[in-house]
């Protein structure tokens, strides 16, 4: 009768101290947050209106248009214009007040917004620019753009940005930057840009700019 006891006495001690399968498992922790398209528009229009429009279709071609742009790669660059992977002064002033949660927010409010159509501007170029945007420079082994940013230029979500409609100033700014490595945050756009003649760049650019 004693050992029964002891073994009673033991089975509720283990009972008592170990925690419930219930009380293990937290579905809501493991939840994600979903973004909260209302306070990204407010965080927008505080923080980034001024410079890329109100509805992310920057009017200046000295600043990138944001909207449609897939929400992934909205959040890595503001992450790494905060950490100096990608050095812009200004940008870093702006996303360092910025939360991961901010980020997420406004980076889906802005994929939310439709893109306004763009257009070529140097007809003497945009044939070359169309032939290296599909098919690549094949002697200096210069990739399609295509083949990661799609035919039509909309890229390929959480890993491609949207090209389609940019400013063609911007673009050509931000390839001579990849190709002089001034720009550090994708070894890719470094590598590609690295092979490629202002000529070049200008044209994709322009032409990048006419899709839609």
């Amino acid at each position: 009768m004693k050992l029964i006891a002891h073994l009673l006495l033991a089975a509720s001690f283990a009972a008592f101290s170990a925690p419930s399968f219930a009380e293990d498992v937290k579905p809501e922790a493991a939840k994600v947050a979903k973004p909260d398209l209302v306070k990204g528009e407010a965080s927008y229009t505080a923080v980034c209106a001024a410079c890329h429009g109100a509805d992310g279709n920057a009017g200046s071609p000295a600043y990138p248009k944001l909207s449609q742009q897939h929400p992934e790669y909205l959040v890595k660059q503001l992450q790494e214009f905060k950490s100096d992977k990608r050095n812009n002064a200004v940008m870093k002033g702006f996303a360092s007040t910025l939360s991961d949660t901010d980020m997420k927010n406004i980076a889906y409010w802005l994929t939310s917004q439709k893109a306004k159509a763009g257009f070529a501007k140097d007809k003497t170029l945009v044939s070359l620019g169309e032939r290296i945007y599909r098919g690549g420079i094949a002697d200096r082994q210069v990739p399609a753009c295509a083949g990661c940013h799609s035919p039509n230029g909309a890229g390929i979500p959480s890993q491609y940005p949207r090209l389609s409609g940019q400013h063609a100033d911007y673009s050509v700014a931000q390839l001579v930057a990849f190709r002089d490595g001034v720009r550090k945050n994708s070894l890719q756009m470094g590598q590609v840009a690295a092979k490629m003649n202002d000529r070049e760049i200008k044209a994709v650019a322009d032409y990048i700019a006419g899709l839609r």
